[in-house]
């Protein structure tokens, strides 16, 4: 039989018993399968597997490769053998991240030749060749948003990823949706519902599945971009040489803001009805279109005695970063602010992930 075989000393009869939760227990490495599946010497078409961890390694290289079927021999004693492949199945299944993301089953026949057993492997799917092909590798969160934002961007209803330390569920994933939305105004027409499926339920790697459900037509998020683009481009040609203040300002008497109406900048150039959140998209969209520098606050405004969601900008000044409100409450001037100011105004917002906008040391909290 060799020196090397399927019986581990760490394992014994049990196994029979406690199925694959031990065997589950440890992390999954990925396999190169270059180097990692040796072959049988009288047959390259068989992989040859001397160890529990090689019986792994050929299983997930074929479903790499997207067998069909596949060929296996295994060493070790009939009774160990079928154990080892029982929970090798299963941890393929459950464990390995593209296993799980697209494997249906797995069904086997074991038979004996001479020394050894010989496992004939037959691998059902239930994702495409196409979906398996798309997916997209990614390491951090400015990689995953990077990826979600160009997803967004073409309107693209599926994006998967295979994602390395995920430690992540799926508000971590809409959030970054929400944040990448928000980085292209231009394109933020339509925040769609975000339905996030992660393979396996554990791991450091895993395969996160992102489906993105508009509610309009992407043909027709494709006109409104266009249509939008055009309208950028005039106000660009017209504003040229002045800054977001006064732009701000030309917003604010071509739109109608109603806390009702539409979100986006879209709605505030093209419809010219908008709410706080049209209207400092729109303040971006021109902001980056004019080539300054330019990004979203998403808070709340004090309103008498209540609070409710406001967005607003934070731009480029000469004198460092600036709120910059397109839509202020009723009786407020538009201005350029501090944060101190903005504050005494009645406006709270996540302090920790916003520049700083500082007057001088005395506006320093």
């Amino acid at each position: 039989m060799g020196q090397k075989t399927l019986l581990a000393l760490g394992l014994s009869g049990c196994l029979l018993l406690t199925g694959c939760s031990a065997l589950l227990s440890r992390e999954y490495s990925s396999v190169t399968p270059h180097n990692a599946v040796p072959t049988a010497e009288d047959d390259s078409s068989t992989l040859r597997a001397e160890s529990y961890q090689e019986l792994v390694n050929a299983l997930s290289y074929l479903v790499a490769q997207r067998a069909d079927q596949g060929t296996v021999r295994l060493l070790g004693e009939g009774e160990t053998v079928a154990a080892y492949l029982a929970a090798a199945r299963q941890e393929v299944m459950l464990e390995d991240p593209l296993g799980a993301y697209s494997v249906k089953d797995i069904q086997y026949e074991l038979t004996p030749v001479v020394s050894s057993y010989e496992a004939n492997l037959h691998f059902t799917y239930r994702r495409t060749q196409e979906q398996v092909a798309s997916i997209v590798p990614a390491t951090g969160t400015n990689a995953i948003r990077r990826e979600l934002a160009q997803t967004l961007q073409r309107y693209g209803e599926e994006l998967v990823l295979r994602i390395s330390y995920f430690e992540g569920d799926e508000a971590y994933i809409q959030d970054l949706a929400r944040q990448a939305y928000y980085t292209a105004p231009e394109y933020a027409l339509d925040f769609p519902e975000i339905s996030v499926e992660i393979y396996p339920d554990f791991g450091r790697q895993r395969i996160v599945e992102i489906s993105l459900h508009y509610h309009m037509d992407p043909v027709q998020l494709q006109a409104r971009y266009e249509s939008l683009g055009r309208v950028l481009d005039r106000w660009a040609n017209d504003y040229w040489d002045c800054q977001p203040l006064d732009f701000a300002q030309a917003l604010a008497q071509r739109c109608d803001y109603d806390p009702e109406g539409g979100s986006t900048a879209y709605h505030v150039l093209v419809e010219r009805r908008a709410d706080s959140q049209g209207a400092a998209l729109a303040l971006l969209a021109l902001c980056g279109r004019l080539e300054l520098g330019g990004e979203l606050v998403e808070g709340t405004l004090l309103a008498g005695e209540e609070e409710s969601p406001h967005f607003w900008t934070i731009v480029d000044t000469e004198n460092g970063p600036r709120h910059l409100d397109p839509s202020p409450p009723e009786g407020t001037e538009l201005a350029l602010r501090t944060d101190r100011e903005m504050e005494d105004l009645g406006y709270t917002w996540d302090r920790d992930n916003a520049p700083a906008c500082v007057g001088d040391t005395l506006d320093i909290p």
